[in-house]
Parts: C-alpha cells; sequence; structure tokens
C-alpha cells in the first residue's frame, strides 16, 4: 500500500511509520517544517519520502494525495488545553481545511481516508463509563467539537462520493517518541519528570480519571481496524479501564522506585472529571486489543526515556 501521514512526524505518526513499514507499506510523511522530521529521519525507516507541506486552506491537497492508497488525517491545529480562545479560528483552520482535504481525495480517487479522533474530547461530561461509540457527543471544547465535526464530514463525503473512512476515537496514547517538555501525555510527561527529579504538576486535586493506552497496543488496533474490510467505520481505542492521575503517580512511583515531588495547581475548565473507553466493539472483531499493561508500560517508557531523555533537553 502507498500511504500518505498528514502530520506524521509528531508521536503518534512516528509510532504508525514504523509499523506500517514493518508491514511492508510505503510512506509519504507531511509535516510543516523539516525540523519535525528529525526523529523519523533518525530511525532509517525504508520505503519513506519525507516532504515538507502546509495544513490550510492554500495547501495543495491534490498534489499531496496524488497516486496513494491510504491517507491518514493526524493533523490538529488545536490541543485540548488551549482550545476555546479563538473558536472561530480553531474551527476554520481545521474543519474547512480538511473539508478541502476529503475534497482532493475524492478528485484523487483515494482509497481510504483513515482520521484520528479524541476519546475523550468527542464526548463531553455527561456520560457514564465506559463510554460506548453510541454514547452521546456533547464537546465542551473546541478541540472536541473540531474531532466530532470532522468525523461527520467523513460520513457525509462516504454518503455524498462513497469515499472510504475509519474513525478512530483514541484513549491517551504514551510511551517512547513521545516529547516529554510538550504540552500532551501525562504519563510520559510524569515518567520524564520522576527520572530527572522535577516537580511533578497536576491540574486540580488528582482525581480525574483518564483511560491510558501504550502506543504499540494503539497502532497495532489502528492497523487492524484500517486492513480489514468491515461496515463499522468507528472505533474507541484504549485500554478499557480507568485510572486516576492520582493512581499514575502511584504507578510510576513504584516503577522507578524513586520519592517524587508532586504540585498540585489550579484545575481546568476543559477538563472533564472522568472518561474511559468501552473497547468492546474492537475486541468483538479483532480480538484482545491491550498487550502490554500499565505497570509494563511505563516500564518501557522509563527505560525508553533513561536511553533517550538528553535529546528532550534541547
Amino acid at each position: 500500500m502507498k500511504i500518505v501521514l498528514l502530520g506524521g512526524g509528531g508521536f503518534i505518526g512516528t509510532n504508525l511509520a514504523i509499523h506500517l513499514i514493518e508491514q511492508g507499506n510505503r510512506l509519504t510523511i507531511y509535516e510543516q517544517s523539516e525540523e519535525y522530521f528529525t526523529t523519523l529521519k533518525s530511525l532509517s525507516l525504508p520505503n519513506t519520502i519525507f516532504r515538507v507541506g502546509s495544513f490550510n486552506i492554500d495547501t495543495d491537497f491534490d498534489a499531496q494525495v496524488k497516486g496513494h492508497d491510504i491517507v491518514y488525517h493526524l493533523v490538529s491545529t488545536i490541543i485540548p488545553g488551549n482550545s476555546n480562545k479563538s473558536i472561530i479560528n480553531e474551527l476554520e483552520a481545521n474543519i474547512i481545511v480538511t473539508a478541502k482535504l476529503l475534497d482532493a481525495c475524492v478528485r484523487q480517487k483515494v482509497k481510504q481516508v483513515v482520521f484520528i479522533s479524541s476519546g475523550g474530547a468527542v464526548y463531553g461530561r455527561n456520560v457514564t463509563c465506559p463510554i460506548k461509540e453510541e454514547e452521546q457527543t456533547n464537546p465542551i471544547s473546541s478541540y472536541g467539537l473540531e474531532k466530532l465535526t470532522i468525523e461527520k464530514l467523513l460520513y457525509l463525503y462516504h454518503y455524498q462520493y462513497g469515499l472510504d473512512y475509519r474513525v478512530i476515537r483514541l484513549a491517551n496514547p504514551y510511551g517512547p517518541y513521545q516529547r516529554p517538555n510538550g504540552r500532551l501525555g501525562v504519563v510520559t510527561t510524569f515518567i520524564y519528570k520522576a527520572i530527572t527529579n522535577q516537580v511533578l504538576e497536576v491540574f486540580g486535586d488528582g482525581s480525574i480519571v483518564r483511560d491510558f493506552i501504550y502506543i504499540d497496543d494503539a497502532v497495532k488496533a489502528i492497523n487492524n481496524i484500517v486492513m480489514h474490510t468491515s461496515d463499522e467505520r468507528l472505533f474507541n481505542v484504549g485500554s478499557g479501564r480507568g485510572t486516576s492521575v492520582n493512581n499514575v503517580i502511584d504507578y510510576i512511583k513504584k516503577s522507578v522506585n524513586k520519592d517524587l515531588q508532586v504540585e498540585y495547581i489550579a484545575s481546568r475548565v476543559t477538563d472533564v472529571p472522568i472518561n474511559y473507553l468501552d473497547i468492546s466493539k474492537y475486541e468483538n472483531m479483532y480480538g484482545k486489543l491491550v498487550n502490554v499493561n500499565f505497570s509494563e508500560g511505563i516500564r518501557k517508557t522509563a527505560k525508553f526515556l533513561e536511553d533517550n531523555y538528553k535529546e528532550y533537553e534541547k
């Protein structure tokens, strides 16, 4: 398969690229600047082309997707923590531009579009956990609204033009190649701060519950969903269990075997109190999703960071 990863230079894209190349695919990876390719290029992956390309209203998406079978849409100009600041601009930068991308996919006869959505932000506050795919969706952030609207756009383009698609409502992945000094990834960030003797800053009182999944399990699940023909096009991908931030700290403390410095700071209005996913649809179709439990995942991530963390001190 010839596959395009749009926004493929980040954490999820890097791990997807490794897995997809192992499966014998040919990749073209787009990012907004060369600096995003540093990690991927260091891996010397075969059959991989790197291209600098924008994701905006003026982008020539026909040129980006032409001649490819599958397009992975991994781009978002915002994250949950900084959404709602300029809602009009945020929605235009993501939804309108995605519609232009989908037009190009139709013209270029792309076989399938894969969209990495959110297993948390699309559902909102008033849900019953574990959350099924059929649960009501009432986002409380423009980030969640962006993800949900793109899901609906994909349905529309499938209905109108026959464009095949898959939507992955992904929980909170963690693991190798996630930047621990970034703005996402509480597990990886806390592990990094633990092994480098930094203070762990916790929003609120630490009782917030989330669904955490090791990145290897996530990308294998995504690949199963994409590569198997099915009438089902929307899947939760997570661990199927909830873990509070305080429990995350306890797991890390046991895994790295040291006392941790923890500081509790003001909570954020975009944080829902509890969110974890029902993964039974996936497991009924493809079998066991989680093969790396949380303790093992923390140990694997800590080992990776201990071996590589100097890269992230830049």
